[in-house]
């Protein structure tokens, strides 16, 4: 014990320091000690020499540290760096190592004590062991690569060794290949593309081999400082890390077994090249280089969400044992901590910072608000996010869609991020549309309120239900705030009666004064018509009435089709206006159908089939009524409408589709009811009242194109009232109270969709059976319309050529028409 220091004397100065000749003394002995190892032990005769000038040198003081095979064999790149330019690759000892001693005549208990020796050595080392004297690498099936490494060294202990301690030794000697193998798992798994999840899990087992070697470490220190320490105390006190390890040794064979199978087909001819690049120094460059292209081709590696799932599953499954639920919840939490935390900032901020794509939601950033701005499609909705696994709300299950990555095995899990972990299956639709909300009010310019940085780090537990009810706050305040922001500040009501007016035609005085004001121009063939002119000639029906609501966002357009040849598309792909298979942008219909025909001898197939042909044959029969001419403006006229973001989320594109689609039918309607009209005021002439009894025939002719064409008009006159009256007046006053009492975003959306598919369905616009039906008949009655001008001219003909022969019937013979 050292002496108090009088107050007032200067300290001395403690030598923390080794001098050179202590530095280069110790280097040395290490050097030997680990040389002695590899070649079999120490050469007595050489191990010392004789002391110059009072000093003992050691024979070893001048290797070479630099070429020791400790260093070459590190391949941590924190720890080493520049050991990726050194082809390192663990070599067995050779044949000419020293001979271990013979144990037949060895005492029991020497024996105990030198195999005592040999296993803390091959346990320690995490690499690869250190073979012992006795306990020696398996030759047969040593790795020879970094990928059979993964598996673990296999030792084997000498036959010589006594029966019971051989027993007891090969019990613990698979501790080493554990060992081994989690080592390389944990150094392979430390790379960049592996991901946060990957990384986070091979700290919590780093943290795990801590124990294990202070564990080790006790255990040597009892060996070297006690007598009393045997092989059953060994054994004793390594049984529970065995079987702990053993846990942790299955999990990553698992881990690595799915790695391996998504990339077998590709690294069998890539051997040879591994082996080109290693001795070239360019094996770690072009390590980025191969993760990369596993995670593009294929399964890709394991990491995000499909380790999660890895570990709730084994955590669920061995939750009988109390020590590998406690293991596996244990790496479950760690591991599942960065993927909780990219949720959370998800749900509370709108941002996605996932660089390793490991969470569900994934981002396409080609679609933004610019394109939005220029084409209000829904994709900025429906395709900005979406669900790594293709489900939606509408289509729970789209595994086979484009952008999906097929699953590991057929029917198995989904690969990295598109594999949702099955405790959180339930909540992906509210973590997706959350996360949506909140960008769409970013994108708005509003402030959000949530702030992730505000969240402890402990609450990033999946296995918590505060986690869960995060999801469910954050959830509720994203949808309420949007709501607010479409029905409040941007007016969403309003907008949507300006549709009804403007599409519905629920007060169509403008429209009959636009008809009138343009009949000449909507005359002409559509490549000759002007919009330009038929826009302003709209703007002047609109300001000449009463005052109405957004009336500059109503603009002009021309289809490329007739109605029935569109509505012919749109059946043909799906079946139904607004299927799956409909993509419908720009007044054009481009579904999913081939061009080739498809063979199946499915019956509805085939009544589909027939049934299409007989729209086609419709449609050529409507196309001849028109004498074959090209379509006209009044034929092809639509009306569009413009909204900006964010009601371009609600009015999307594919939802004016369907209000252009009502507005033709009822254009039509429209058309048809004012060319009848036309014809029964033609009909009011004289030459169609003149008596003429004395001509039956021509009489009871002309009563027939009376009859028919009064039929007609209150035919079409009943289409009509039943479209406006019975169909989409009710239906609209059901979407005014789902409005005023919808809960969420996606159930507005939904509710407005729903209203659209309701009218369209119940207008007999999507029925294949119901259109070939009633267009036959109003296209019967265009055609009958339209041979108005030559009734007039045969009745003005018959009346004449009564007039000239004096009432004789006889001599007038009567044409049919």
């Amino acid at each position: 014990m050292n002496a108090p220091r009088a107050p007032g004397t200067v300290p001395r100065k403690s030598h923390l320091t080794l001098s050179n000749k202590q530095y280069t003394k110790i280097a040395g002995t290490i050097a030997s000690v680990r040389k002695s190892r590899q070649t079999g032990g120490f050469n007595l005769e050489e191990e010392e020499e004789p002391q110059v000038n009072g000093t003992r040198r050691s024979s070893y003081a001048a290797v070479d540290i630099t070429k020791e095979p400790s260093f070459i064999a590190e391949q941590s790149f924190i720890r080493a760096p520049l050991n990726s330019r050194v082809a390192s690759r663990i070599v067995p000892a050779k044949k000419g190592k020293a001979k271990a001693e013979p144990l037949e005549n060895v005492p029991l208990d020497i024996q105990e004590a030198m195999i005592l020796e040999d296993l803390l050595f091959v346990l320690m080392h995490p690499a690869k062991g250190i073979e012992g004297t006795h306990i020696v690498y398996n030759l047969d099936e040593f790795p020879e690569d970094d990928d059979s490494l993964l598996k673990g060294i296999q030792f084997s202990v000498s036959v010589q060794l006594d029966p019971s301690l051989r027993d007891l030794v090969e019990r613990i000697i698979p501790l080493a290949t554990y060992y081994t193998s989690i080592s390389a798992f944990v150094e392979l798994r430390s790379h960049l593309d592996y991901g946060l999840v990957n990384h986070a899990l091979c700290a919590a087992i780093r943290d795990m081999l801590k124990d294990y070697q202070t564990l080790l470490s006790q255990l040597e220190h009892a060996f070297n400082s006690s007598t009393s320490f045997t092989l059953q105390k060994f054994w004793f006190y390594i049984h529970p890390t065995l079987h702990t390890m053993s846990l942790i040794y299955s999990l990553i064979c698992e881990l690595n077994q799915t790695d391996s199978s998504s990339d077998a087909s590709g690294s069998e001819s890539s051997d040879d090249e591994d082996a080109l690049n290693e001795e070239l120094g360019l094996a770690s460059g072009l390590k980025a280089v191969k993760l990369n292209e596993m995670s593009i081709s294929g399964g890709g590696i394991v990491k995000g969400g499909e380790v999660v799932a890895i570990l709730w599953d084994r955590m669920q499954n061995m939750s009988g044992d109390p020590t590998a639920y406690k293991l596996y919840g244990k790496l479950f939490k760690a591991a599942g901590r960065p993927f909780a935390g990219i949720v959370e900032q998800w749900i509370r901020t709108g941002l996605l910072k996932d660089p390793y794509e490991e969470v569900m939601v994934k981002e396409s950033k080609f679609i933004n608000r610019g394109t939005l701005e220029m084409d209000y499609t829904d994709e900025y909705w429906e395709r900005r996010y979406t669900l790594r696994d293709g489900s939606s709300l509408s289509a729970p299950s789209k595994r086979h869609q484009a952008g999906v990555p097929p699953p590991r095995t057929p029917g198995g899990r989904l690969p990295g991020g598109a594999c949702i972990p099955p405790f959180m299956e339930t909540w992906k639709h509210k973590i997706l549309l959350a996360g949506k909300y909140l960008n769409v009010i970013r994108e708005c310019g509003l402030e959000i309120k949530g702030d992730a940085h505000n969240v402890d780090e402990a609450d990033w537990d999946m296995s918590s239900d505060k986690f869960y009810k995060s999801i469910e706050d954050g959830y509720t305040y994203a949808n309420r705030t949007l709501l607010k922001l479409l029905m409040e500040d941007q007016h969403l009501v309003p907008r949507l009666r300006s549709l009804k007016y403007y599409f519905f035609l629920s007060q169509s005085s403008f429209l009959t004064h636009f008809l009138d004001l343009s009949a000449s121009e909507l005359r002409k063939p559509v490549k000759g018509v002007s919009i330009v002119k038929l826009q302003s000639l709209l703007d002047l029906a609109l300001n000449s009435g009463e005052t109405l609501g957004y009336k500059d966002d109503v603009k002009v357009n021309m289809a490329t089709s007739g109605l029935y040849e569109w509505l012919l598309k749109v059946v043909s792909v799906s079946g139904a206006i607004g299927g799956e298979g409909e993509d419908v942008a720009g007044g054009q219909s481009v579904g999913a159908v081939s061009t080739g025909e498809a063979v199946t001898d499915d019956p509805s197939s085939k009544e589909k089939d027939k049934g299409k042909k007989e729209l086609q044959g419709m449609v050529r029969v409507f196309n001849v009524s028109l004498g074959k001419r090209p379509l006209t403006g009044i034929d092809a006229l639509t009306l569009d409408y413009n909204v900006r973001f964010p009601l371009s989320l609600v009015i999307s594109r594919k939802t004016i589709l369907r209000y252009q689609l009502i507005f033709r039918f009822l254009l039509h309607l429209k058309h048809v009811e004012q060319m009848l009209t036309s014809m029964w005021i033609d009909h009011k002439a004289p030459n169609w009242r003149v008596p003429t009894s004395e001509h039956a025939e021509f009489t009871q002719w002309r009563s027939r194109v009376f009859v028919l064409r009064a039929r007609m008009l209150a035919f079409v006159q009943q289409i009509l009232a039943f479209a406006t009256v019975e169909v989409l007046e009710p239906n609209w006053r059901k979407l005014e109270a789902k409005l005023g009492k919808v809960p969420t975003v996606d159930q507005l959306l939904r509710d407005h969709v729903d209203f659209l598919d309701t009218c369209l369905k119940e207008c007999m616009l999507t029925s294949s059976k119901l259109l070939r039906v009633y267009s036959r008949m109003l296209v019967t009655c265009s055609t009958f319309a339209l041979y108005s001008a030559h009734f007039t001219k045969s009745v003005n003909q018959g009346v004449t050529a009564l007039g000239q022969s004096g009432g004789d019937p006889s001599s007038v013979p009567m044409q049919k028409r």
